[in-house]
């Protein structure tokens, strides 16, 4: 049975990877069919290009009992508005990264998401890549012993987009910043391999163009015992290549060209993108799962997965309490740059931020 969609805004351009994908790809089975947006013209725009009803209001689109599922693409700011709006209305829900700017309205998203007992997932991208799903099986798989450490280099090429201090992923009432909006990625990838830490040690700072803040960071998890995971976004970043790195008892992996500013840019013919290297082995092994001409192949990639969540043959990709944790992570690196200290991922002082 074909699951019929409507799109609750077109801020977050990963939107539109999916709808092409459930447009060229009829074996998903989506068919995008409503479309929202408080902005007009880019309502119009996307509602030509696909094919879809606009509708004026959110709650006109929420009333169609045609529609299935909804995917939430939106200013950040407006996430858990409209996933309460679209939970009342017993609708499927993709919700786009990050959760939403504030630990208060993480937590309306949880309680209306359980409140209703909706289907309910992230939409994020890293969970369900190839490569990134081999690491954490390799990590799992004790074929590395103890894991010691890992590391995820993560980023983006902002200060060359020549209208990116213009958009609204600039504006604190919309998005907070670029390191809200994109080292997400990264913090929830180490969540995903890790779990939830103790404790987060960061600095992040403004270092290129004031009118795009905290565009450099790093940020030091600690988990008891081990490992230690070190996330290190830069949005200033014009070339680069190695991604991850685990550290382990017995062994190590690496991967490259797994963001923007590695996959963007040339690389070396028949370059390996995932290999690792085992104590018992003595040798490097090179993954057969290649990695994309770019990074939008990433950013497709996940139609596929939330087609499969949509028509209920997987779990979600990441559950709405998993995205509150995620985000509980990205703002406690606010608190420790504020502050100068470690701090604890289940403080008072998130709250705040």
């Amino acid at each position: 049975m074909t699951i019929k969609v409507g799109i609750l805004g077109f801020a977050h351009g990963h939107v539109n990877a999916y709808c092409n994908q459930w447009r060229d790809i009829p074996a998903l089975d989506i068919s995008v069919v409503a479309a929202w947006d408080h902005d007009a013209a880019r309502l119009s725009q996307n509602a030509t290009t696909y094919g879809l009803h606009p509708y004026a209001d959110a709650g006109t689109l929420l009333a169609d009992s045609e529609v299935d599922g909804v995917i939430i693409a939106a200013e950040t700011s407006l996430h858990a508005e409209l996933v309460e709006r679209a939970a009342a209305a017993g609708k499927a829900i993709v919700l786009q990264k990050p959760v939403a700017l504030t630990m208060a309205e993480a937590d309306r998203i949880v309680s209306a998401v359980n409140r209703h007992s909706i289907p309910f997932t992230m939409a994020w991208q890293m969970r369900v890549d190839p490569q990134n799903v081999q690491i954490k099986e390799l990590m799992s798989s004790g074929e590395l012993g103890k894991i010691f450490m890992v590391r995820r280099r993560h980023g983006l090429n902002t200060h060359q987009w020549p209208t990116f201090t213009s958009l609204w992923h600039t504006k604190p009432e919309l998005n907070r910043d670029i390191w809200a909006d994109d080292a997400a990625h990264a913090i929830d990838f180490i969540h995903w391999l890790l779990g939830a830490p103790q404790s987060v040690t960061a600095e992040i700072d403004s270092l290129c163009d004031p009118r795009v803040p905290n565009d450099n960071g790093i940020a030091v998890f600690r988990y008891p015992g081990g490992p230690l995971a070190e996330v290190v976004c830069s949005f200033t970043c014009p070339a680069a290549e190695n991604t991850v790195e685990v550290v382990g008892e017995k062994g190590a992996i690496i991967q490259n060209y797994g963001d923007v500013p590695s996959c963007n840019v040339p690389r070396p013919e028949g370059a390996c993108g995932l290999k690792w290297y085992t104590s018992d082995s003595q040798k490097w092994t090179c993954s057969d799962i290649a990695s994309p001409p770019n990074h939008g192949h990433r950013i497709a990639g996940l139609a596929a997965p939330l087609s499969e969540f949509l028509h209920g043959r997987r779990p979600p990709i990441a559950t709405a309490e998993e995205g509150r944790t995620s985000l509980q992570m990205t703002l406690a690196c606010y608190v420790s740059t504020r502050e100068g200290r470690r701090v604890r991922i289940d403080e008072d002082a998130i709250r705040q931020v």
